[in-house]
């Protein structure tokens, strides 16, 4: 198995229960075929570098992954016929080098999974003191 990275871009017109369809068909889609998800990095709604189809913001979401690589040709082809995926990309880790920093990459998402809800609590926390 080869290591994965993908990111993919949603429309912002999508509701919040819309994106996370979107989201689990595509983490449902790597498990189905033989692909191994080590980690998912939600990165939220934020502004495009440019226009696309006529959006000035896109969510955002990473998964890291372990698959073989008719894995990926079936994703970038789920991908392509969405018209809800503004843009994607799937990056291959080869060398050991590469690998070690998909590791950090993948340690850095399940931590921080971990520290944002402690965040939420003391932001909770500091309005309630208020």
């Amino acid at each position: 198995m080869r290591f994965y990275e993908t990111m993919f871009v949603v429309k912002p017109t999508l509701t919040q229960e819309e994106i996370t369809q979107k989201i689990d068909f595509y983490k449902t889609a790597i498990i189905n075929n033989g692909g191994e998800i080590s980690a998912t990095l939600d990165m939220g709604m934020r502004n495009l570098a440019y226009e696309i189809k006529k959006n000035k913001r896109g969510y955002y979401f990473v998964i890291y992954f372990k698959a073989e690589p008719k894995l990926v040709l079936e994703l970038e082809r789920l991908y392509r016929i969405n018209e809800d995926i503004l843009r994607f990309i799937v990056i291959k880790y080869d060398s050991k080098k590469e690998q070690k920093a998909w590791e950090i990459l993948v340690d850095r998402a399940i931590n921080n999974k971990k520290s944002a809800p402690l965040k939420e609590k003391e932001a909770e926390e500091k309005v309630a003191q208020e």
